[in-house]
């Protein structure tokens, strides 16, 4: 329970005494306190105001002194604050007690909100004929560390990553290799991914302004690739398949996995949209237009006033958002699964299995729906993705089946983008795949590499190369994931190379220096940590502010997890990182001269390097032991 155990016995207490004034329910909070209202604060006093025909004030005099009362465990004392607010203090002997007795269980943390349900989570879905660029990497980061968090919050997660590989870009890159010579290997030295991204795909599409022919080419090789039988269709599962080997390469490093790749183009030939679009019509949720600029075709009526959406046109073909329909009510097991399943080729980090999707024989049969669906896509999709929720929402009758997580997109400072040979006229830069004016996710990840073995080697000269090296990597990797997590997602990134290295400030090096700074102190003692101290010794304000800090884990899971926001776990890391930064400059813990304190606050490290181990895990970040 931790720090939620107060705030239990608080609410507990203040609904007998709202029993005891035969007063209505109402809606009161029990919170955290902020600085200057105690440990924990109630705004109940303000809600019965109206009731009892008195001010804020006074009620909260009255129900502090009715809570001095009833009986306490974790509560010392209640205060009435001049504002109004009812504020209580904490007996710190007996929650220091609680809070890092229970740090140390392996549980510490986990809260029950999934209740063991099944929920996917669907996010990367990158077109296979590029490499990843920094854009790319929000949408993956945010997609990972919300099925971590779900996971901590007990639900059962199926991530999955959708392989579009019958599209439009897939098409781009078939008519360069086809059609202007590309070869199909890459100059030494060069990923195949980032060659098809650099070279073949943007050469290819700059040839469509001058050469009107190529349109028609690209339509041809598009109606080939849903085919499954043609020589096109197998040269472009070749083609896109070696792509999406490197790509999950950059994944991988990234610390993401995932549980089954969908492929498009088996989607597309299942079935699954004929069975669906029959469901549509005996709905009533699509409608055949007899006149007007939509004639011939069915169409989704728009809400409000929005355009009425085409989904089969008048010649019979189904447009883009067909494929994401049939797709979705997959995803929710509102359909049975016309798929068989095989091990990916390649053996995914992490001892962790993953399957791909095929129409042919599989191995055994696998389930990858969910009671409810999250998909992580940019808010430019929006009005497809409202679209979509709407009908698995009536598919489903449950209105939120089916999420739609949305962010904005990242851009690159002006410094950054110099740095990673990009011309913005002193702006920040923002990212084309088509125009080629963008950074892969690998480049981005060797620079903070390089970056850090430069500062680790200054810092320690003594260490190994193998020990420079895996700093440097958890490092770059942690940074990496951290700007991407740290900002609401409706705000745009501005992503800036030095200052997310920095040991200062809202970064991950600093977090994970403050974690390598406890792993020192823990090292130099010759004790074992052990929670079986006085812990009426902490009793300072930074050995408090950290005890409460640490018990705040669980709260901040579960606001993560109804939220689906990685920012909350960012902001507990640096919040945690913070308070012990402030009990490291003043509480001495080592050499003392008194033995019980000095091991009441080895305790106290321990459960903080437990707690920040397991927060930053929370976001995909390893915890160095030295930096």
């Amino acid at each position: 329970m931790t720090f939620r155990a107060i705030l239990d016995e608080v609410e507990n207490n203040l609904k007998k005494i709202l029993s005891d004034l035969s007063a209505a329910e109402v809606n009161f909070t029990v919170e955290p306190a902020k600085p200057g209202f105690g440990d924990v604060s109630s705004n109940i006093s303000f809600l019965l105001a109206k009731q009892l025909k008195k001010s804020p004030k006074d009620i909260a005099e009255m129900i502090s002194q009715k809570y001095q009362e009833l009986p306490k465990t974790l509560v010392l004392k209640s205060e009435p604050h001049p504002s109004g607010y009812v504020n209580f203090l904490a007996n710190w002997d007996k929650l220091n007690q609680l809070i890092l007795s229970e740090s140390n269980l392996p549980e510490f943390g986990s809260v029950d909100l999934g209740k063991n349900s099944t929920i996917v989570v669907e996010h990367t879905s990158v077109n296979p004929n590029k490499a990843l660029h920094i854009g790319h990497v929000r949408n993956i980061i945010i997609g990972d560390t919300v099925s971590r968090i779900l996971r901590k919050a007990n639900y059962n997660v199926n991530v999955l990553n959708y392989i579009d590989d019958s599209g439009l870009q897939v098409a781009d890159i078939i008519v360069g290799f086809k059609h202007f010579g590309f070869d199909q290997e890459p100059p030494d030295g060069k990923k195949f991914d980032h060659y098809c991204g650099d070279d073949v795909y943007v050469k290819t599409t700059e040839k469509y302004e001058q050469d009107s022919n190529l349109e028609e080419i690209r339509k041809n090789i598009l109606k080939e690739l849903e085919d499954g039988d043609s020589e096109i269709a197998q040269f472009g599962d070749k083609i896109t398949r070696r792509v999406l080997s490197n790509q999950l390469e950059t994944c991988w490093n990234l610390s993401v996995s995932y549980n089954c790749l969908n492929f498009e183009s088996q989607i597309i030939r299942s079935g699954l949209w004929s069975k669906i679009f029959e469901k549509l019509k005996e709905m009533n949720l699509v409608e055949f237009e007899n006149e007007g600029k939509n004639q011939g075709c069915w169409v989704i009526r728009g809400e409000g006033k929005e355009e009425d959406k085409v989904i089969v046109r008048s010649n019979g073909t189904a447009t883009y958002i067909a494929k994401d329909i049939p797709y979705a009510a997959w995803k929710l097991g509102l359909l049975e699964d016309p798929f068989h399943y095989s091990k990916y080729e390649k053996e995914q980090p992490f001892s962790k299995l993953l399957w791909q999707t095929t129409l042919s024989n599989g191995e055994d049969s696998q389930n990858f729906s969910g009671e409810k669906v999250i998909t992580v896509i940019d808010s430019r999709q929006a009005r497809l993705q409202n679209i979509i929720t709407s009908l698995m929402g009536k598919f489903k009758s449950v209105p939120d089946a089916y999420v739609h997580l949305g962010y904005e997109s990242v851009t690159l400072s002006s410094d950054t983008a110099k740095t990673l040979g990009l011309e913005t006229d002193g702006k920040q830069a923002q990212m084309s795949g088509r125009k080629g004016l963008y950074v892969n996710a690998d480049s981005v990840y060797d620079l903070l590499k390089k970056k850090t073995i430069e500062e680790t080697k200054t810092r320690h000269p003594e260490m190994s190369d193998n020990e420079i090296n895996q700093i440097a990597h958890n490092v770059a990797v942690g940074t990496l994931r951290y700007e991407m997590i740290k900002q609401d997602l409706d705000k745009i990134i501005a992503f800036d190379l030095g200052k997310s290295l920095s040991l200062e400030g809202d970064t991950a090096p600093y977090i994970q220096y403050t974690h390598a700074r406890a792993s020192r102190i823990l090292e130099k003692t010759q004790q074992t940590p052990s929670i079986d101290v006085d812990f009426s010794l902490l009793k300072e304000k930074p050995e408090l502010d950290l005890v409460k800090t640490i018990g705040l884990f669980d709260l901040n899971v579960r606001d993560a997890a109804k939220n689906l926001s990685p920012k909350v776990i960012s902001r507990y890391c640096h919040d945690l990182a913070v308070a012990f930064n402030s009990f490291y400059e003043k509480s001495k813990v080592l050499d003392l001269g008194d033995e019980n304190l000095e091991k009441s606050r080895l305790c106290l490290v321990n459960s903080f390097k437990i707690t920040i181990e397991r927060a930053l895990d929370l976001l995909g970040i390893v915890a160095p032991e030295r930096m």
